[in-house]
């Protein structure tokens, strides 16, 4: 069984690219807490990866600081970096990304919301994708 479930805080905005197919993908680092053996609190901080259009609602939504819980899987991976050496990488594939925090009212939006254009005779385009 390969299921993750975690509640951090972000440790930087999402970074947002998009595949050849035009897929979003959001990468982020949770900081979770926890607590040592010692009894100190401690934070892991786990590299998250998300796809899709819940991709694109991570960048709009989630921010430094925010907390968010999670819901994916544990993928492992490996590359040559520039040096030539193989680098491995852990990171969670998110199914599921939950905002658990939102901005205050008075906060300003992260990005300019796009204006809808009209065409010739003076309707609006649907931006929208229509279930039926």
């Amino acid at each position: 069984m390969n299921h993750v479930s975690l509640i951090g805080r972000l440790t930087a905005d999402p970074q947002v690219s998009y595949t050849a197919s035009q897929m979003a993908v959001a990468k982020f680092t949770l900081a979770i807490d926890r607590i040592s053996k010692d009894g100190k609190k401690d934070a892991d901080f786990i590299r998250i990866v998300v796809f899709g259009k819940q991709a694109e609602n991570c960048e709009k939504f989630l921010a430094k600081g925010r907390m968010a819980g999670i819901a994916g899987h544990i993928q492992t991976g490996s590359y040559k970096d520039k040096d030539g050496k193989t680098v491995y990488t852990t990171d969670v594939i998110a199914d599921r990304v939950d905002f658990l925090e939102w901005p205050e009212r008075n906060e300003p939006p992260k990005a300019k919301p796009i204006e809808p254009e009209e065409d010739q005779f003076g309707f609006q385009a649907l931006n929208a994708d229509i279930p039926f």
